[in-house]
């Protein structure tokens, strides 16, 4: 095939094609669905959740699919085509954090039968005549008391929708196809990658030859027959060799790529929104003056989501693990979560010093008010005085004499100690 007969992707119908796109919404209420993530099946093999959960570690399993009596996960079949497109189901998944308890990610399933690049660009640059998730897919309808979708502008919302595309080739679409069964890949290959998974085409996006190296790093050899590409709006799977149909290896790819890794990255997005709001969370610390209060909440909610969320070993399966760094490593997750760490520790660091000399200054204050006053009674108690006029003659020289003491730098520092402030003259 010369270079001007190689097929351009926005024209290609892959032997195989697959998208899956993932909304961020408002749960108003525990969905009457089945329990669990989409049950897809590959003959006697079912991906339910108790399947699934062996794949991963348990803390990351409890987080995409919940524990027995707390489900966070519900699953609804349908079967729904138009324009080229079919949806085989919805999932809803709980991703409650400490200020938005109701924030939940929609899970949408397609099998796509007509161009998918065209599909995913318009994914990205909706418009009103070419809006893919509208009529029977509008998920306002789709979710409809169930679920609202977010606001664009609202927290947690990513500008357009994150999709997971998965297509493989048919004999004549060679750019994507290895030379032999493990010979090399053509550069082209990466490009229609990287298109996939940015929902682009070089017209709308020319990749610069200077950087294209470090923006295609994070590719995934999963084997020799595909690859994966994680970035920041979407990511891509595509097939290396010549899909025959049905009985094909790529069966068993597509069922991964709907589910476990899937998954990857649906606790990648849930790893980044509770980033997201801890950084919202630590701008915030000096708008009260409850200082001590907001630290304490701070470091709380840093310590649930450690234990909970953060992970970046998820399964001794490599790829799935693979999948869940590259989408932090466009999310700069680690980088972010180290900062924060670091914020914290300098905010708890403050509220201990501001601690040390409040008890300080209230040692003080007790200092400069008890001296005078143990002076003056010890002395009316050495010279046998009972009078209450004279006690109350010392009492009074005593209040005087503290007073006078809290007008010196001393006192003042005292004061300002107790108040937890600074001295400032």
């Amino acid at each position: 095939m010369t270079a001007h007969q190689v097929p351009l992707l926005e024209n290609v119908t892959g032997a195989r094609q697959e998208l899956t796109v993932v909304l961020p919404v408002r749960l108003l209420r525990l969905p009457g669905w089945p329990e669990g993530p989409f049950p897809f099946e590959l003959g006697s093999r079912r991906t339910d959740a108790q399947t699934r959960a062996t794949y991963f570690a348990p803390a990351s399993a409890r987080a995409l699919y919940g524990a027995p009596g707390r489900p966070r996960r519900w699953h609804l079949p349908l079967d729904v085509k138009h324009d080229g497109m079919h949806l085989l189901g919805m999932e809803l998944l709980r991703a409650a954090t400490a200020r938005n308890p109701e924030h939940a990610l929609a899970v949408l399933h397609f099998n796509v039968e007509r161009p998918l690049l065209p599909i995913l660009r318009a994914l990205r640059r909706p418009s009103p005549d070419n809006e893919p998730l509208s009529g029977p897919f509008d998920p306002v309808g789709l979710l409809a008391g169930n679920a609202d979708v977010r606001d664009p502008d609202a927290p947690f919302a990513i500008a357009r929708p994150y999709t997971i595309a998965f297509i493989t080739p048919t004999a004549q679409h060679s750019p994507a196809l290895r030379t032999g069964h493990e010979g090399p890949l053509p550069p082209t290959a990466d490009r229609w990658l990287w298109q996939l998974a940015s929902r682009s085409t070089p017209q709308d996006f020319p990749l610069p030859p200077e950087t294209a190296g470090e923006q295609l790093k994070d590719i995934v050899r999963i084997s020799a027959d595909w690859s994966a590409l994680v970035l920041r709006q979407g990511a891509a799977f595509l097939g290396h060799r010549t899909d025959t149909g049905a009985g094909d290896f790529f069966e068993f790819g597509a069922l991964h790529s709907r589910t476990v890794y899937l998954d990857a990255l649906l606790l990648g997005s849930l790893q980044r929104d509770h980033i997201d709001e801890l950084t919202d969370e630590l701008s915030e610390v000096f708008t009260s003056s409850q200082l001590a209060r907001r630290v304490a909440a701070l470091e709380r909610n840093i310590a649930v989501f450690r234990s909970t969320y953060w992970r970046q070993h998820l399964t001794a399966h490599g790829p799935a693990n693979d999948l869940l760094l590259a989408f932090q490593n466009q999310h700069r997750l680690p980088a972010r979560f180290n900062e924060i760490l670091a914020e914290a520790a300098d905010y708890s660091r403050l509220v201990q010093t501001q601690e040390s000399q409040q008890i300080s200054g209230a040692l003080g204050i007790l200092t400069i008010l008890g001296l005078p006053l143990g002076t003056a009674l010890s002395i009316l108690q050495v010279l046998g005085d009972d009078s209450v006029t004279h006690l109350l003659t010392a009492l009074g020289l005593s209040i005087a004499a503290t007073a006078a003491v809290l007008t010196t730098r001393y006192g003042r520092l005292v004061l300002s100690s107790l108040r937890g402030g600074n001295d400032q003259t």
